[in-house]
């Protein structure tokens, strides 16, 4: 059990701790002011406490399937706010543009913090009427999450010590990663509401890495990995990172040509 704690919270603390860990740096190379982190960082906490303590209510809304469309909402809208970020980014010389970064930013780390956070307590809150194993699930979940947030500390500082340009590079790189794993999530969520058809899976990887296994945990944090993924989701998370990376394309080509 005490693997087990480790592990699951791992995963979600380093989901978290990446958007914020990338968007820290980004910040910091865009000269931005940090004062938003705390402000978003105890948003996201509150809104994770709120979705937690609601969650039998949400999961019973729309006949059921309420907690799978909340979470693909919840993917969606962090999608949306990084199209929004890496559309402004180029363009910091016009005061709509820094708003819309910060907001940006804002929006996509609260989301974050309120939809790995709730993942968390509500995992943790489940052993609280079983003693014996409620201590190994606090410990694992406390290495855990440390084991999260050092990862995150580390890109951080790796992003932060480039060469601004490639710092960015960098950051946008990490942010596509995050883009395509959200959305192939959101699709999964739907397909689970049977929102969208199911098909059989396009490959099946178990047999080299399982996706139930540390690594295949870690890699679904940091990658989106799925051992049997489905037509849809590949479609999603390819499209997702296309989508992005010409957005973000066009908008520095825009900004070179003004």
């Amino acid at each position: 059990m005490l693997l087990n704690a480790v592990v699951i919270v791992l995963r979600e603390v380093l989901e978290a701790s990446l958007i914020i860990s990338v968007f820290l740096a980004l910040s910091q190379i865009l000269n931005r002011s940090l004062k938003w982190m705390l402000l978003a960082l105890v948003l996201g906490l509150v809104s994770g406490f709120i979705y937690a303590g609601t969650i039998s209510t949400v999961s019973m809304a729309f006949g059921g399937i309420g907690q799978e469309i909340v979470n693909a909402t919840i993917n969606i809208l962090i999608f949306m706010a990084l199209v929004i970020f890496v559309t402004a980014v180029p363009h910091q010389n016009v005061q709509r543009c820094r708003r819309l970064t910060v907001i940006a930013i804002m929006s996509t780390v609260i989301l974050a913090i309120m939809r790995e956070g709730s993942e968390v307590l509500l995992f943790i809150t489940g052993f609280i009427g079983v003693p014996d194993l409620l201590g190994p699930v606090l410990m694992g979940g406390a290495v855990g999450a440390g084991l999260g947030v050092s990862v995150g500390v580390f890109i951080y500082y790796f992003i932060v010590n480039l060469i601004p340009r490639h710092g960015v590079w960098i950051g946008y790189l990490l942010l596509l990663l995050v883009a395509g794993s959200l959305m192939s999530q959101a699709v999964e969520f739907l397909i689970q509401a049977d929102l969208l058809t199911s098909s059989e899976p396009i490959w099946n990887s178990s047999n080299i890495i399982d996706e139930h296994s540390v690594a295949g945990q870690l890699l679904f944090a940091l990658l989106g990995y799925e051992a049997t993924p489905q037509t849809s989701q590949v479609i999603a998370y390819i499209c997702s990172m296309v989508a992005l990376f010409c957005v973000a394309m066009f908008s520095f080509i825009k900004r070179d040509r003004n």
